[in-house]
């Protein structure tokens, strides 16, 4: 297979495992150790991976994947975090549910709950829990970001204000190997950090891709978190950080 066609399907595998190999390559394209670094070199070069011991990562930046592009990703991973996620959340609370894929599928998983008023900043979460007619919806106001339906900004934040959430359900861009939650938007930070603070519990949703990835923008710590849902463990130093923080880590 000539470098036209591994490179694309590297990037896919990339995109989809967090990360390449240059012996997992290798051995799934069937040429040499050498001819992957070299795949990975020109594929660094131009900016599309970024060179890492022993391979490539998707590389750091100030963009976000594409709406579409994340919403195929990992799709079983996030489906399996959500139904681990919803089991743990009540009925007859309030809940608050922010921007992402991973706390749509969190939604879908609400649609059997009952007696429970959900506010979002997700114009997708919304109109998903519009079928769940034992939900009460209120979305906030906000400046809508087209390529994913989510609100941001001053009015977003302040809507969230009125509000004291019994539970909010977040999602983040990367996680940092300190444990901090990491975004590409500063106006979505803000109101993250909004949503932090009007909540008396907080669960984060993030399969294992968002730990090889990174943003400019910290949010928070997983220590001011009650509870992590993911798909697979943390890194060891990580994972005794969270029992020290007394934050639970639950694996789908």
């Amino acid at each position: 297979m000539s470098q036209t066609f591994r490179q694309p399907e590297i990037l896919e595998i990339a995109r989809r495992d967090g990360k390449v190999t240059v012996e997992g390559l290798a051995g799934h394209f069937g040429v040499t150790l050498q001819t992957i670094r070299r795949d990975l070199t020109e594929l660094a070069e131009a900016g599309r991976l970024e060179r890492v011991h022993g391979g490539a990562i998707l590389p750091s930046g100030v963009a976000n994947i594409g709406y579409e592009e994340r919403r195929s990703l990992h799709h079983d991973a996030k489906t399996a975090i959500a139904r681990a996620c919803a089991a743990e959340v009540p009925e007859k609370i309030s809940l608050f549910l922010n921007i992402g894929t991973s706390t749509e599928a969190v939604a879908r998983e609400l649609l059997g709950h009952r007696n429970m008023l959900v506010v979002t900043n997700n114009m997708n979460v919304a109109n998903i829990l519009a079928a769940n007619p034992d939900c009460d919806v209120i979305v906030t106001g906000g400046s809508l970001r087209r390529a994913d339906g989510g609100l941001v900004g001053t009015l977003a934040a302040e809507t969230i204000r009125q509000f004291k959430f019994d539970l909010a359900v977040i999602g983040c861009s990367a996680l940092d190997r300190d444990g901090d939650l990491l975004d590409f938007d500063i106006q979505e930070v803000g109101v993250s950090q909004t949503i932090l603070r009007q909540s008396r519990r907080t669960f984060l949703v993030a399969d294992h891709s968002k730990l090889s990835r990174s943003a400019p923008a910290r949010i928070a710590s997983l220590s001011q978190l009650e509870a992590v849902f993911t798909d697979r463990a943390l890194p060891p130093d990580l994972m005794r950080a969270c029992e020290t923080w007394q934050t639970r880590v639950v694996l789908a």
